[in-house]
């Protein structure tokens, strides 16, 4: 590869950049409720509601967003709805958490799926992928019946 060419440069020329994990956190993250780095997840698969990744051509570099929900350590009967961003650089693990109590109103899960929807858009840049949004069908939850009314004639 000449860079003193001054015609176009070949379309499959390696780009190299230098991003630190506060960038990567700054850039993508910064609406998250929590932002950590780490060499591993901290996801339990266990608690995974849906997830989707994203990875370049040599499957090191990846992005992943994850819906969880889990019971929260100190208090086990309130649950949270965690939606997560990773972005695996080659060893370094970046994660930004958007999550919120199961009983927020839609408005707040909304908000926070989207941000996080977002996050993971962009961060798909950073391994050569784009992200689209799609539409899905969620069925109905079944509710609690309540008992019928007594009723005097």
């Amino acid at each position: 590869m000449n860079l003193d060419d001054p015609g176009e440069l070949d379309w499959g020329t390696p780009l190299l950049i230098q991003l630190t994990p506060e960038a990567v956190a700054r850039v993508l993250m910064d609406t998250a409720n929590a932002v950590h780095t780490g060499r591993e997840t901290c996801i339990d698969d266990d608690s995974i509601i849906s997830q989707m990744q994203a990875q370049d051509d040599s499957g090191v570099n990846t992005v992943r967003l994850v819906e969880q929900e889990f019971a929260d350590e100190q208090e086990p009967e309130v649950i949270w709805h965690d939606w997560a961003v990773e972005v695996r650089l080659g060893q370094v693990l970046i994660t930004g958490h958007w999550h919120v109590r199961s009983g927020a109103t839609p408005f707040e899960w909304d908000w926070l799926a989207r941000q996080a929807e977002m996050a993971f858009e962009r961060a798909c840049l950073l391994v050569g992928r784009r992200a689209r949004r799609g539409v899905w069908v969620e069925e109905p939850e079944p509710r609690e019946v309540p008992p019928p009314r007594a009723s005097r004639h």
